[in-house]
């Protein structure tokens, strides 16, 4: 728009009933943070995160909890007596993880559809809408009497709730341009919060008739479904975030566009003819280059699906392989002590994320960050297997700093954008990793007697060959850097991927 141009919207277009232009007003008028706007962007993306975390530890109790108890195998069943899909402790993991998937399953075949849903008929409806789906979903999980029911569930959920995108677009629409990298941290700190609040809710609530039997009888709702209560609490508190939706103001325009232009003074109608002519112009320029061949851009998608993929299969095989026996090569942790664990390492994350990790991006860019923590992390996690060996306070020490510091590394996985294309591919390549983890640790704990990477050592050694893929891939000539006069006009657009 040229520099002399009036606003597109000018002062006296502001309509009263129009909750969109009393954010315009807002924005336009008051050089202040909107904070209670994005506390209530807070709790509701703390919501919409804790309808994933709340999994962790859990699903591989799901058709029959199966253990060795001095020696001897038994099998704890859940309500339904014939769930007995696993008839052995390895093959557990194979079907966990076709369960971790379905959720980013779901999220994949909807979320571009949930954005288009979003900006035709507006940001809050989608938000409420997903918000309450996380608190009906999330509560019929957790009385799945079947593995089926448990997959239906999770890819109902992950289809149906398409907030992350809405509300990313919504934190910045309510901010000026000085304050939306704020709005958008807001979005990733809530997500790192549940981080820490997931894995406890789900660990230390999971089997609470076990737990706390004074509290909770063996007949009770509780007692016949081990894994109802961490699913009711982040229901209930789904919920009431659903309800404070009502007092988002939308931030798209639905007023009539007529009556708009016949309040408009010359001026800014020869201002909105012009905007009309660039908008054209740019679209023509746009054409000439399909965006699949921009390989800027799609470099930049495919090397961050990659570590994306690695770290949503790492997710998935740490919970697994934690509540493994010792014999299969795992830790034999239950879920309170993996629910421990992981709130450890989301506290850890989070004080990074805000202190450090800004910092040190801002040094070495988040292309030399990506490639050193892929350097760290494949030595870190050729020592996992050998940390079954150990016990006591020494095993909690290290597994737990161990984890910390693997996560720490993989906080790249909080930035990406938020278009239709990476979005879509992102999701993808989540649904893969859980379900490619649960598959590969089934398989690697029926070989426990090879001379060749046996066990969960194949495990780690896949996990590794992934990150090795990804470091390579962030190099010259595969990942075209914003520095390159190759890409100089396509800068932006792989900035918004990296950064």
């Amino acid at each position: 728009m040229p520099e002399n141009a009036a606003p597109l919207i000018q002062k006296q277009d502001y309509h009263e009933s129009c909750a969109a232009c009393k954010i315009e007003h807002m924005r336009d008028s008051d050089e202040g943070i909107p904070f209670k706007l994005l506390i209530l962007v807070w709790l509701i993306t703390l919501a919409a995160g804790l309808s994933r975390i709340e999994l962790t530890g859990l699903i591989a109790v799901l058709d029959g909890e199966i253990g060795w108890c001095n020696g001897e195998h038994y099998t704890y069943v859940l309500q339904i007596r014939d769930l007995h899909i696993s008839e052995k402790e390895e093959d557990i993991s194979y079907y966990a993880g076709y369960v971790g998937s379905s959720f980013m399953l779901g999220r994949a075949l909807t979320s571009f559809l949930w954005g288009l849903i979003a900006d035709k008929y507006g940001r809050k409806p989608v938000i409420m809408f997903g918000t309450f789906i996380v608190a009906i979903f999330n509560t019929i999980f957790g009385v799945s009497v079947n593995f089926w029911m448990a997959i239906i569930t999770r890819f109902l959920l992950g289809s149906l709730c398409g907030t992350l995108g809405p509300l990313r677009a919504y934190a910045s629409e309510i901010c000026r341009k000085e304050h939306q990298a704020l709005g958008m941290s807001v979005i990733s700190t809530s997500w790192g919060i549940g981080l820490v609040i997931g894995p406890a809710v789900g660990g230390f609530l999971a089997q609470p008739a076990e737990k706390y039997p004074q509290i909770f009888s063996e007949k009770s709702i509780f007692g016949r479904f081990p894994y109802f209560l961490p699913c009711l609490v982040i229901s209930a508190f789904a919920l009431v975030a659903s309800s404070l939706c009502l007092w988002l103001p939308e931030t798209i325009h639905f007023h009539n566009k007529e009556n708009i232009a016949q309040t408009r003074e010359g001026n800014a109608y020869e201002s909105i003819e012009s905007y009309k002519v660039e908008v054209s112009e740019l679209k023509r320029t746009v054409s000439q280059k399909s965006l699949l061949r921009n390989w800027p851009l799609m470099s930049a998608i495919i090397v961050y699906c990659v570590f994306q993929l690695h770290d949503m299969a790492y997710s998935e095989i740490f919970s697994l392989w934690a509540v493994s026996s010792r014999r299969l090569g795992g830790l034999h942790f239950d879920s309170a002590d993996v629910g421990a664990v992981l709130s450890i390492t989301g506290v850890g994350m989070l004080i990074f994320q805000l202190s450090v990790y800004t910092w040190i991006e801002r040094i070495l860019g988040p292309v030399m960050v990506s490639r050193i923590g892929s350097v760290i992390s494949i030595p870190l996690l050729t020592t996992y297997p050998f940390l079954a060996n150990l016990s006591g306070l020494i095993l909690l020490l290290l597994i737990n700093f161990a984890s910390m510091f693997k996560n720490v590394l993989a906080t790249k996985e909080q930035r990406g954008a938020a278009n239709g294309i990476s979005m879509t591919a992102m999701s993808l390549c989540k649904s893969i990793g859980p379900a490619a983890g649960g598959s590969l640790l089934s398989y690697a704990q029926g070989r426990l007697d090879t001379d060749f990477l046996p066990g969960v050592h194949l495990v780690f050694f896949v996990l590794n060959v992934v990150e090795f893929v990804g470091f390579v891939m962030t190099f010259h000539p595969f990942l075209v850097v914003p520095d390159d006069d190759v890409c100089s006009s396509s800068a932006g657009d792989q900035e918004s991927l990296l950064s």
